[in-house]
Protein backbone atom coordinates (compact mmCIF):
# COMPACT_ATOMS: atom_id res chain seq x y z
CA UNK A 1 0.00 0.00 0.00
CA UNK A 2 2.84 2.46 0.69
CA UNK A 3 4.64 1.37 -2.04
CA UNK A 4 1.51 2.49 -4.62
CA UNK A 5 0.89 5.42 -3.01
CA UNK A 6 4.63 6.97 -2.57
CA UNK A 7 5.17 5.84 -6.51
CA UNK A 8 2.67 8.60 -7.25
CA UNK A 9 4.52 11.78 -9.07
CA UNK A 10 4.26 14.42 -6.63
CA UNK A 11 5.52 12.54 -3.39
CA UNK A 12 8.57 11.34 -6.05
CA UNK A 13 9.42 14.41 -6.79
CA UNK A 14 9.16 15.56 -3.52
CA UNK A 15 11.33 12.84 -2.44
CA UNK A 16 14.05 13.93 -4.60
CA UNK A 17 14.23 17.52 -3.07
CA UNK A 18 15.69 15.27 -0.03
CA UNK A 19 18.13 14.67 -2.23
CA UNK A 20 19.24 18.38 -2.69
CA UNK A 21 18.44 19.24 0.66
CA UNK A 22 21.28 16.61 1.99
CA UNK A 23 18.88 14.21 4.21
CA UNK A 24 21.84 11.49 3.72
CA UNK A 25 23.61 12.67 6.64
CA UNK A 26 21.88 13.45 10.03
CA UNK A 27 23.04 15.95 12.25
CA UNK A 28 23.28 16.24 15.82
CA UNK A 29 23.62 18.93 18.52
CA UNK A 30 26.27 18.53 20.78
CA UNK A 31 24.22 19.03 23.77
CA UNK A 32 21.04 17.59 22.63
CA UNK A 33 21.88 14.57 25.52
CA UNK A 34 21.15 11.65 23.45
CA UNK A 35 21.32 8.61 25.75
CA UNK A 36 21.78 10.76 28.88
CA UNK A 37 19.51 9.91 32.40
CA UNK A 38 18.47 13.26 33.51
CA UNK A 39 17.50 13.83 37.78
CA UNK A 40 15.08 11.27 38.67
CA UNK A 41 16.62 8.61 36.02
CA UNK A 42 14.94 9.68 33.15
CA UNK A 43 16.36 8.65 29.61
CA UNK A 44 16.77 11.19 27.39
CA UNK A 45 17.78 12.02 23.61
CA UNK A 46 17.30 14.40 20.16
CA UNK A 47 15.14 17.30 21.32
CA UNK A 48 16.19 17.62 25.36
CA UNK A 49 18.53 20.58 26.13
CA UNK A 50 18.72 21.32 29.44
CA UNK A 51 15.37 21.71 30.98
CA UNK A 52 13.45 22.16 27.94
CA UNK A 53 11.65 19.52 25.64
CA UNK A 54 11.28 21.03 22.01
CA UNK A 55 8.71 19.89 19.44
CA UNK A 56 8.50 20.75 15.58
CA UNK A 57 5.77 22.56 13.88
CA UNK A 58 5.88 22.83 10.22
CA UNK A 59 3.10 24.79 9.08
CA UNK A 60 1.87 26.99 6.21
CA UNK A 61 0.96 30.72 7.27
CA UNK A 62 1.48 32.05 4.01
CA UNK A 63 -0.05 29.65 1.47
CA UNK A 64 -3.32 27.89 0.11
CA UNK A 65 -3.79 26.68 4.09
CA UNK A 66 -2.87 29.86 5.94
CA UNK A 67 -5.97 29.89 7.66
CA UNK A 68 -5.63 26.70 8.93
CA UNK A 69 -1.92 26.79 9.91
CA UNK A 70 -2.40 29.73 11.90
CA UNK A 71 -5.09 27.93 14.28
CA UNK A 72 -3.60 25.06 14.02
CA UNK A 73 0.00 26.69 15.51
CA UNK A 74 -2.07 28.97 18.17
CA UNK A 75 -4.27 26.23 19.49
CA UNK A 76 -0.41 24.19 19.77
CA UNK A 77 1.01 27.37 21.41
CA UNK A 78 -1.99 27.71 23.50
CA UNK A 79 -1.62 24.06 24.92
CA UNK A 80 2.22 24.33 25.49
CA UNK A 81 1.68 27.45 27.64
CA UNK A 82 -1.18 25.70 29.48
CA UNK A 83 0.88 22.22 29.51
CA UNK A 84 4.16 24.45 31.39
CA UNK A 85 2.07 26.73 33.61
CA UNK A 86 0.83 23.20 34.95
CA UNK A 87 4.70 22.02 35.73
CA UNK A 88 5.39 20.41 32.33
CA UNK A 89 6.45 16.83 31.48
CA UNK A 90 9.14 15.07 33.92
CA UNK A 91 10.34 18.63 35.17
CA UNK A 92 11.28 19.98 31.77
CA UNK A 93 9.45 22.79 30.06
CA UNK A 94 7.91 22.46 26.27
CA UNK A 95 8.77 24.68 23.74
CA UNK A 96 7.23 24.66 20.11
CA UNK A 97 9.72 25.66 16.84
CA UNK A 98 7.59 26.60 14.50
CA UNK A 99 8.61 27.07 10.86
CA UNK A 100 6.15 28.08 7.64
CA UNK A 101 6.76 26.28 4.73
CA UNK A 102 4.14 28.69 2.84
CA UNK A 103 2.76 24.96 1.03
CA UNK A 104 5.80 24.88 -1.02
CA UNK A 105 7.46 22.01 -1.09
CA UNK A 106 11.19 22.96 -1.43
CA UNK A 107 10.35 25.04 1.70
CA UNK A 108 8.84 21.97 3.20
CA UNK A 109 11.58 19.39 3.08
CA UNK A 110 14.39 22.22 3.57
CA UNK A 111 12.27 22.69 7.20
CA UNK A 112 12.14 19.56 7.99
CA UNK A 113 15.84 19.05 7.57
CA UNK A 114 16.51 22.09 9.77
CA UNK A 115 14.42 21.05 12.92
CA UNK A 116 14.66 17.84 12.78
CA UNK A 117 18.42 17.34 14.92
CA UNK A 118 16.78 19.67 16.98
CA UNK A 119 13.39 18.51 17.93
CA UNK A 120 11.97 15.33 19.99
CA UNK A 121 9.56 15.30 17.16
CA UNK A 122 6.48 17.16 15.51
CA UNK A 123 3.35 18.23 17.16
CA UNK A 124 2.49 19.69 13.40
CA UNK A 125 3.40 19.01 9.83
CA UNK A 126 0.66 20.69 7.36
CA UNK A 127 0.50 18.96 3.85
CA UNK A 128 0.12 15.29 2.84
CA UNK A 129 2.43 15.38 -0.35
CA UNK A 130 5.15 16.83 2.25
CA UNK A 131 5.17 14.68 4.95
CA UNK A 132 4.94 11.60 2.32
CA UNK A 133 8.11 12.52 0.75
CA UNK A 134 10.31 12.71 3.92
CA UNK A 135 8.47 9.22 5.40
CA UNK A 136 11.14 7.23 3.99
CA UNK A 137 13.64 9.41 6.24
CA UNK A 138 11.67 9.34 9.06
CA UNK A 139 10.86 5.27 9.45
CA UNK A 140 14.81 5.01 8.32
CA UNK A 141 17.23 6.81 10.34
CA UNK A 142 15.06 9.56 12.25
CA UNK A 143 12.08 7.75 14.21
CA UNK A 144 10.96 10.61 15.36
CA UNK A 145 7.12 11.03 16.41
CA UNK A 146 5.23 13.18 13.76
CA UNK A 147 1.07 13.96 14.28
CA UNK A 148 0.58 15.50 10.92
CA UNK A 149 -2.37 17.35 10.03
CA UNK A 150 -2.39 15.59 6.81
CA UNK A 151 -4.94 12.31 6.38
CA UNK A 152 -3.19 10.32 3.54
CA UNK A 153 -3.73 6.60 3.16
CA UNK A 154 0.34 7.00 2.14
CA UNK A 155 1.00 7.96 5.20
CA UNK A 156 -0.16 4.26 7.32
CA UNK A 157 2.42 1.40 8.17
CA UNK A 158 4.41 3.82 10.17
CA UNK A 159 5.13 3.26 13.92
CA UNK A 160 6.54 7.43 13.71
CA UNK A 161 3.73 9.32 11.54
CA UNK A 162 0.39 8.61 13.02
CA UNK A 163 -2.43 10.34 11.34
CA UNK A 164 -5.46 11.33 13.73
CA UNK A 165 -8.71 10.44 12.43
CA UNK A 166 -9.85 8.75 9.81
CA UNK A 167 -7.58 9.56 6.51
CA UNK A 168 -8.88 10.94 3.29
CA UNK A 169 -9.97 7.43 1.44
CA UNK A 170 -11.91 6.60 4.37
CA UNK A 171 -13.42 10.21 5.22
CA UNK A 172 -14.26 10.67 1.39
CA UNK A 173 -15.74 7.44 2.01
CA UNK A 174 -18.31 8.39 4.58
CA UNK A 175 -18.90 11.57 2.39
CA UNK A 176 -20.45 10.10 -0.44
CA UNK A 177 -22.32 8.02 1.79
CA UNK A 178 -23.83 10.48 3.10
CA UNK A 179 -24.90 11.89 -0.18
CA UNK A 180 -26.46 8.55 -1.27
CA UNK A 181 -28.18 8.41 2.60
CA UNK A 182 -28.82 11.99 2.91
CA UNK A 183 -29.20 13.93 -0.45
CA UNK A 184 -31.01 11.58 -2.88
CA UNK A 185 -27.63 10.15 -4.75
CA UNK A 186 -28.58 6.34 -6.18
CA UNK A 187 -27.15 3.74 -8.51
CA UNK A 188 -26.52 4.69 -11.77
CA UNK A 189 -25.92 8.30 -10.87
CA UNK A 190 -23.00 10.72 -12.05
CA UNK A 191 -20.45 11.99 -8.88
CA UNK A 192 -18.19 15.15 -9.87
CA UNK A 193 -14.85 14.49 -7.71
CA UNK A 194 -12.35 18.06 -7.86
CA UNK A 195 -9.22 17.09 -6.12
CA UNK A 196 -5.71 18.39 -5.36
CA UNK A 197 -2.73 16.04 -7.90
CA UNK A 198 -0.55 14.66 -4.84
CA UNK A 199 -0.92 12.42 -2.01
CA UNK A 200 -4.26 14.23 -0.63
CA UNK A 201 -6.14 14.22 -3.66
CA UNK A 202 -5.83 10.96 -5.04
CA UNK A 203 -6.10 9.52 -1.59
CA UNK A 204 -9.38 11.12 -1.30
CA UNK A 205 -9.71 9.74 -4.93
CA UNK A 206 -9.03 6.16 -4.20
CA UNK A 207 -12.17 6.55 -1.61
CA UNK A 208 -14.82 8.23 -3.82
CA UNK A 209 -13.93 5.39 -6.48
CA UNK A 210 -14.20 2.86 -4.20
CA UNK A 211 -17.92 3.78 -2.46
CA UNK A 212 -18.74 4.57 -6.19
CA UNK A 213 -17.92 0.55 -7.30
CA UNK A 214 -19.92 -0.56 -4.44
CA UNK A 215 -22.93 1.50 -4.69
CA UNK A 216 -23.28 1.66 -8.58
CA UNK A 217 -22.37 5.01 -9.16
CA UNK A 218 -19.85 6.50 -11.76
CA UNK A 219 -17.01 9.12 -10.55
CA UNK A 220 -16.14 12.08 -13.00
CA UNK A 221 -12.77 13.85 -12.26
CA UNK A 222 -11.58 16.78 -12.34
CA UNK A 223 -7.64 17.06 -11.12
CA UNK A 224 -6.91 20.29 -10.73
CA UNK A 225 -3.46 22.16 -8.97
CA UNK A 226 -3.07 23.86 -5.38
CA UNK A 227 -2.27 27.36 -7.28
CA UNK A 228 -5.64 27.03 -9.24
CA UNK A 229 -8.25 29.13 -7.92
CA UNK A 230 -10.86 29.67 -10.45
CA UNK A 231 -13.30 27.00 -10.33
CA UNK A 232 -15.33 27.31 -13.49
CA UNK A 233 -13.89 25.36 -16.01
CA UNK A 234 -14.52 22.16 -13.43
CA UNK A 235 -17.72 23.04 -13.00
CA UNK A 236 -18.93 23.58 -16.31
CA UNK A 237 -17.34 20.09 -17.18
CA UNK A 238 -19.42 18.52 -14.31
CA UNK A 239 -22.94 20.02 -15.16
CA UNK A 240 -22.23 19.43 -19.21
CA UNK A 241 -21.33 15.25 -17.61
CA UNK A 242 -24.90 15.73 -15.43
CA UNK A 243 -23.25 15.09 -12.31
CA UNK A 244 -25.90 14.90 -9.24
CA UNK A 245 -23.30 15.39 -6.51
CA UNK A 246 -19.85 16.94 -6.33
CA UNK A 247 -16.62 15.98 -4.21
CA UNK A 248 -13.84 18.32 -3.65
CA UNK A 249 -10.78 17.52 -2.22
CA UNK A 250 -8.60 20.60 -2.23
CA UNK A 251 -8.16 23.90 0.06
CA UNK A 252 -10.87 26.63 1.21
CA UNK A 253 -10.57 28.65 -1.70
CA UNK A 254 -11.05 25.89 -4.48
CA UNK A 255 -14.13 25.36 -2.52
CA UNK A 256 -15.42 28.25 -2.64
CA UNK A 257 -14.93 29.16 -5.86
CA UNK A 258 -16.51 25.90 -7.07
CA UNK A 259 -19.66 26.47 -4.87
CA UNK A 260 -20.03 29.75 -5.59
CA UNK A 261 -19.70 28.90 -9.70
CA UNK A 262 -21.94 26.11 -9.16
CA UNK A 263 -25.02 28.75 -7.63
CA UNK A 264 -24.42 31.38 -10.50
CA UNK A 265 -24.78 28.84 -12.89
CA UNK A 266 -27.61 27.71 -11.85
CA UNK A 267 -25.93 24.12 -10.63
CA UNK A 268 -27.97 23.64 -7.38
CA UNK A 269 -26.11 19.85 -6.71
CA UNK A 270 -24.92 19.50 -3.46
CA UNK A 271 -20.88 19.46 -2.52
CA UNK A 272 -18.97 17.60 0.08
CA UNK A 273 -15.58 18.57 1.00
CA UNK A 274 -12.92 17.17 2.81
CA UNK A 275 -12.05 18.23 6.10
CA UNK A 276 -9.27 20.97 4.94
CA UNK A 277 -11.89 21.87 2.15
CA UNK A 278 -13.56 24.39 4.00
CA UNK A 279 -12.54 28.31 6.38
CA UNK A 280 -15.57 30.30 8.35
CA UNK A 281 -13.59 33.41 6.76
CA UNK A 282 -15.19 32.03 3.81
CA UNK A 283 -19.02 33.02 4.87
CA UNK A 284 -18.57 36.56 4.74
CA UNK A 285 -17.00 36.26 0.85
CA UNK A 286 -19.47 36.14 -1.87
CA UNK A 287 -19.45 32.70 -1.87
CA UNK A 288 -21.14 32.62 1.67
CA UNK A 289 -24.81 32.27 1.12
CA UNK A 290 -24.48 29.33 -1.40
CA UNK A 291 -21.73 27.64 1.13
CA UNK A 292 -24.47 27.53 4.09
CA UNK A 293 -27.32 26.27 1.37
CA UNK A 294 -25.56 23.59 -0.52
CA UNK A 295 -22.05 22.53 0.74
CA UNK A 296 -21.08 20.16 3.62
CA UNK A 297 -18.01 19.35 4.67
CA UNK A 298 -16.27 15.64 6.50
CA UNK A 299 -14.62 16.45 9.41
CA UNK A 300 -12.47 13.60 11.77
CA UNK A 301 -14.09 15.29 15.13
CA UNK A 302 -16.89 17.21 16.20
CA UNK A 303 -16.66 21.49 15.33
CA UNK A 304 -14.75 24.07 17.50
CA UNK A 305 -18.15 24.72 18.42
CA UNK A 306 -19.25 21.32 19.85
CA UNK A 307 -22.03 21.12 22.91
CA UNK A 308 -18.91 19.45 25.24
CA UNK A 309 -17.30 20.82 28.34
CA UNK A 310 -13.93 19.87 26.48
CA UNK A 311 -14.80 22.33 23.33
CA UNK A 312 -16.62 25.33 25.52
CA UNK A 313 -13.46 25.22 27.68
CA UNK A 314 -11.32 25.36 24.15
CA UNK A 315 -13.05 28.35 22.87
CA UNK A 316 -12.80 30.50 26.14
CA UNK A 317 -9.49 29.72 26.72
CA UNK A 318 -8.76 30.61 22.84
CA UNK A 319 -10.82 33.58 22.80
CA UNK A 320 -8.52 34.96 25.77
CA UNK A 321 -5.76 34.21 24.48
CA UNK A 322 -6.12 35.50 20.59
CA UNK A 323 -8.89 37.31 20.79
CA UNK A 324 -9.33 38.98 17.41
CA UNK A 325 -9.19 36.16 15.83
CA UNK A 326 -11.97 33.75 14.38
CA UNK A 327 -12.61 30.52 15.81
CA UNK A 328 -12.36 27.51 13.21
CA UNK A 329 -11.31 23.66 13.32
CA UNK A 330 -7.63 24.13 12.72
CA UNK A 331 -7.97 24.81 16.27
CA UNK A 332 -9.35 21.30 16.86
CA UNK A 333 -6.98 19.60 14.52
CA UNK A 334 -3.95 21.59 16.12
CA UNK A 335 -5.14 20.97 19.61
CA UNK A 336 -6.20 16.96 19.18
CA UNK A 337 -2.32 16.60 17.60
CA UNK A 338 -0.50 17.91 20.51
CA UNK A 339 -2.96 16.51 23.15
CA UNK A 340 -1.79 13.28 22.10
CA UNK A 341 1.66 13.95 22.04
CA UNK A 342 1.55 15.66 25.28
CA UNK A 343 -0.13 12.53 26.50
CA UNK A 344 2.57 10.41 24.82
CA UNK A 345 5.11 12.39 26.15
CA UNK A 346 3.47 11.72 29.83
CA UNK A 347 3.22 8.02 29.40
CA UNK A 348 7.25 8.03 28.25
CA UNK A 349 7.76 10.42 31.40
CA UNK A 350 6.29 7.59 33.61
CA UNK A 351 7.97 5.11 32.33
CA UNK A 352 11.45 6.85 32.32
CA UNK A 353 12.38 6.75 28.78
CA UNK A 354 11.82 10.35 26.56
CA UNK A 355 14.12 9.59 23.93
CA UNK A 356 11.85 9.23 20.51
CA UNK A 357 12.05 5.74 20.87
CA UNK A 358 10.44 6.11 23.88
CA UNK A 359 7.93 8.45 23.08
CA UNK A 360 7.14 6.28 20.11
CA UNK A 361 6.34 3.47 22.37
CA UNK A 362 4.34 5.50 24.59
CA UNK A 363 1.66 6.57 21.52
CA UNK A 364 1.38 3.30 20.11
CA UNK A 365 -0.03 2.22 23.78
CA UNK A 366 -2.61 4.48 23.52
CA UNK A 367 -5.84 2.69 22.48
CA UNK A 368 -8.69 5.41 22.98
CA UNK A 369 -8.16 8.78 23.42
CA UNK A 370 -10.43 11.81 23.08
CA UNK A 371 -10.45 15.18 24.37
CA UNK A 372 -14.10 15.70 23.68
CA UNK A 373 -14.71 15.85 20.46
CA UNK A 374 -16.62 12.89 19.91
CA UNK A 375 -14.06 10.54 18.18
CA UNK A 376 -11.89 7.81 20.52
CA UNK A 377 -8.39 7.27 18.82
CA UNK A 378 -6.69 4.40 18.90
CA UNK A 379 -2.83 4.81 17.94
CA UNK A 380 -1.85 0.57 18.26
CA UNK A 381 -1.72 -0.16 14.77
CA UNK A 382 0.46 1.69 12.40
CA UNK A 383 -1.36 -0.16 9.65
CA UNK A 384 -4.75 1.41 10.80
CA UNK A 385 -6.10 4.61 10.83
CA UNK A 386 -6.53 5.84 14.49
CA UNK A 387 -10.39 6.02 13.58
CA UNK A 388 -12.99 5.32 10.91
CA UNK A 389 -15.58 7.68 11.76
CA UNK A 390 -16.51 10.89 10.29
CA UNK A 391 -18.74 13.55 11.45
CA UNK A 392 -20.62 15.64 8.96
CA UNK A 393 -20.81 19.27 8.74
CA UNK A 394 -22.71 22.34 7.46
CA UNK A 395 -21.77 25.99 7.31
CA UNK A 396 -23.24 28.55 9.55
CA UNK A 397 -22.82 32.00 10.76
CA UNK A 398 -25.13 32.07 13.58
CA UNK A 399 -22.89 28.81 15.56
CA UNK A 400 -19.70 29.33 17.15
CA UNK A 401 -16.75 28.29 14.30
CA UNK A 402 -19.19 28.68 11.31
CA UNK A 403 -19.87 25.04 11.14
CA UNK A 404 -22.96 23.00 12.79
CA UNK A 405 -23.16 19.23 12.96
CA UNK A 406 -25.64 17.69 10.56
CA UNK A 407 -24.24 13.82 11.12
CA UNK A 408 -23.05 12.96 14.19
CA UNK A 409 -19.79 10.55 14.30
CA UNK A 410 -19.94 7.58 12.49
CA UNK A 411 -18.33 4.88 9.93
CA UNK A 412 -20.15 3.68 6.99
CA UNK A 413 -20.69 0.10 6.27
CA UNK A 414 -17.93 0.10 3.44
CA UNK A 415 -16.23 2.38 5.35
CA UNK A 416 -16.08 -0.47 8.10
CA UNK A 417 -15.35 -2.77 5.70
CA UNK A 418 -12.70 -1.12 3.53
CA UNK A 419 -9.05 -1.53 4.04
CA UNK A 420 -6.16 0.87 2.61
CA UNK A 421 -4.15 0.45 -0.35
CA UNK A 422 -6.15 -3.40 -0.71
Amino acid sequence: MTTRYAARATAGALAALLVLAGCSSKAKDSDDGDGDKAAGGVKTGEGISGKTITLGALTDMTGVYATLGKSVTQAQQLYVKQLNAAGGVCGYKVALSVRDHGYDPQKAVSGYTELEPKVLGFAQFIGSPFVAAVKQRIDGQDKALVLPQAWSAALLGSPYIRVIGSTYDIETINAVDFLIKEKGVKKGDKIGHVYFEGDYGESALVGSKHIAKEAGLTVVEQKIKPTDNDMTAQVTALKQAGVKAIVISAGPRQAASLVGVAAASGFAVPVIGNNSAFAPQLLATQAGPALTKNYYVASPSLPIGADTPEAKKLVADYRAAYPSDALDNGIVAGWNAVSAFGEALKKACANKDLTREGVDKALLSIDSYDIGFGVAQNFTDPKAPSSRESVILQPDKSVTGGMKVVREAGASEVAEGYTPGA
